[in-house]
């Protein structure tokens, strides 16, 4: 394989640096176009100047000069704010990795498509707000996106060579987050660094407490049903404490195909940047008779009222994926700062789904203009709910 030319977005979060990792190994088989980050302009810098990247972003504009002192000498060019992101996507590459947390991840993430090769998806806003749009514009400069959330990685290698329209079933797998095992009526009084300590995997505070709360496997729910086009009547999700399968695609004829592997991001991540070769990663081996056993039981809706809000999601359709992401972002900043508690994400992000749902708002075409217009009504909503609701 000849050298591919790569930019990563969101290079100073866990699946930014779990990339460069695997980069870092690899030297002689990549070259570094740019990488983006928002504060941590030292790691940004350090990884910029260690991997030669022609390009360094951060996406805050007041910490430029930061970015630039950082990179003084280094031959790295800086840049900041959105627009330079943009930028920075339209420098032709071979590989995109679409690391960005939160709906910002989708400018670029369409930028970089037009470039007709490939974009490593780990931001599940991009789906969840702008599928057909993503997937459109994918189609239409003929790029190719590629999962990188360990679930939809898993049943994307589950796929490989089947027939879709066998496919009885999908079954998304959740570890259950930090409250799987507390009593129901304890969870209500949760603190962030409680919802914040994840069983199994190292991953950053929101998406962490995402986990905790079950917005990210609701997310992953609505991003199946995207990416892969199938109907959310077959999409399942379990809890699985121990994170070892990370998916199961069910087939007509009654088999079930799973994905087990370790809970490293880097196999998800090493799937699709050397795809379609499969290369060796620095991943545990399993050992199945240490393990002795997988356990599984219900995803309960009492307990994850996420869960429920990400099926009629799936069921409005239209631009309903931009509000319940808007909603569950400012619900989720709420949560950290103190203003509400981790019960009231689920429902404000209910309440905006019910002030917004069967109105021609949510089910205008889904263009750029209308989800960031969805996008804003959707948490002004939901900052007015947090208000009269909050601490």
């Amino acid at each position: 394989m000849s050298t591919r030319r790569v930019t990563i977005f969101g290079a100073t979060g866990s699946i930014g640096q779990n990339t460069i990792d695997l980069i870092r190994r690899a030297p002689t088989d990549f070259t570094v176009v740019a990488l983006t980050g928002a504060r941590n302009i030292s790691q940004l810098a350090k990884d910029a100047r260690e991997l030669g990247a022609e390009l360094a972003v951060t996406a805050e504009p007041e910490l430029l000069s930061e970015l630039r002192a950082a990179l003084a000498g280094s031959g790295v060019e800086a840049a900041a704010g959105s627009e330079a992101l943009i930028d920075a996507a339209a420098r032709p590459a071979d590989w995109f990795m679409s690391a960005i947390v939160g709906a910002a991840g989708l400018y670029p993430g369409l930028e970089a498509l037009k470039h007709g090769t490939t974009l490593a998806l780990a931001n599940k806003e991009s789906l969840v707000t702008a599928g057909p749009l993503l997937l459109e514009t994918a189609r239409r400069y003929g790029a190719q996106i590629l999962p990188v959330d360990s679930e939809h990685s898993a049943v994307f290698q589950a796929l490989v060579g089947e027939d879709l329209s066998a496919v009885e079933r999908v079954i998304i797998t959740a570890s259950g987050g930090a409250f799987r095992d507390w009593p129901l009526e304890t969870i209500a009084s949760a603190t962030v660094a409680q919802a914040a300590n994840h069983p199994n995997w190292n991953m950053g505070t929101r998406i962490t407490i995402d986990s905790a709360s079950m917005f990210n496997k609701a997310m992953e729910l609505i991003e199946t049903k995207e990416f892969f086009g199938i109907e959310s009547s077959a999409i399942e999700t379990i809890v699985h404490p121990e994170s070892l399968i990370h998916a199961l695609v069910g087939f007509n004829d009654g088999a079930l195909m799973a994905h087990v592997g370790p809970p490293d991001m880097r196999h998800a991540i090493g799937y699709a940047l050397n795809y379609p070769n499969r290369k060796e990663l620095p991943v545990e081996r399993l050992d199945l008779a240490k393990i002795g056993q997988f356990t599984f039981c219900e995803a309960c809706v009492i307990r994850y009222p996420a869960l429920a809000l990400a099926r009629s999601v799936m069921e409005q359709g239209g631009l309903a994926g931009a509000a319940f992401n808007a909603a569950k972002e400012q619900a989720l900043d709420g949560f950290i700062d103190g203003q509400i508690g981790f019960t009231d994400m689920a429902n404000t992000v209910e309440h905006v789904l019910d002030q917004l749902g069967g109105t021609a708002d949510l089910s205008e075409m889904i263009t750029l203009e209308n989800i960031v217009q969805t996008d804003q009504i959707a948490r002004r909503i939901a900052r007015d709910y947090i208000a009269q609701h909050g601490h």
